[in-house]
């Protein structure tokens, strides 16, 4: 089975359509498949649901989305770097189900594992816990999660095999293995594919079984989220 496309249009046409559940990896803008969310955007799809950590930044990452109004609701954790989230969502255009980030970890991985729900102390006696069941276990109190299984997942990797066997790099590979495991079609965009036995097998970080439809972008842009620069305390006035 070929599982390579010539291009991130070409991966989603046929899968993605309007109202799914789409899990998207990264962390902030490390690891997000740049080229995938390019061409969500391209598609023209609506109504979407997206899980993933944040909503990137504005006008890159999944701010794409929120600027053409594709999204009408997020699954995250964190969503203090976009302002265009922060007015859709006062303006009470945007549903938001705020999750804690290890539960959000939790739940996509219990979805991978197909467990249905599992039980957490986090969030009991807060906004998290409302709604949800409580039950009591060796007297501590905790809320019941439910996993998540997204129709389509969008995943960034390093290098993929052929088969699909991914290799992350370093902190990029954050949310991506969850996301990848739990969707019911894994696309994953990478920098380089490279032959069935190239990869040593300790270097798989995620096996191909997972995987469904592979995109090479070998020149992402890797936009940085924030950059601190520190001028060194001898540095002249001016320089």
């Amino acid at each position: 089975m070929n599982k390579i496309f010539p291009s991130a249009d070409a991966a989603l046409k046929g899968v993605v359509k309007d109202g799914q559940l789409m899990a998207v990896g990264g962390f902030g803008l490390c690891g997000i498949p740049e080229a995938l969310i390019e061409a969500v955007k391209d598609s023209g799809v609506q109504n979407l649901t997206v899980i993933a950590n944040n909503a990137g930044v504005d006008g890159f990452g999944l701010g794409k989305l929120l600027d053409t109004r594709q999204v009408k609701k997020m699954i995250s954790s964190y969503v203090g770097e976009n302002k265009e989230f922060e007015r859709q969502y006062l303006a009470g255009e945007l549903a938001l189900e705020f999750t804690p980030q290890g539960t959000l970890a939790e739940k996509l991985r219990a979805g991978g594992a197909g467990i249905p729900a599992f039980f957490t102390k986090t969030g009991v006696g807060t906004m998290v816990a409302d709604g949800k069941e409580l039950r009591e276990f060796d007297g501590e109190m905790y809320v019941m999660e439910r996993s998540l299984v997204p129709d389509i997942a969008l995943v960034k990797a390093d290098v993929a095999d052929k088969s699909g066997n991914l290799r992350f790099r370093l902190t990029a590979r954050n949310f991506n293995p969850a996301v990848a495991m739990a969707g019911k079609l894994c696309i994953v965009e990478v920098e380089k594919i490279v032959e069935v036995g190239e990869l040593a097998p300790d270097d798989i970080h995620l096996p191909g079984i997972y995987v469904h439809r592979i995109v090479l972008n070998a020149t992402p842009e890797k936009r940085i989220e924030k950059r601190t620069v520190t001028v060194p305390a001898n540095t002249p006035a001016g320089v």
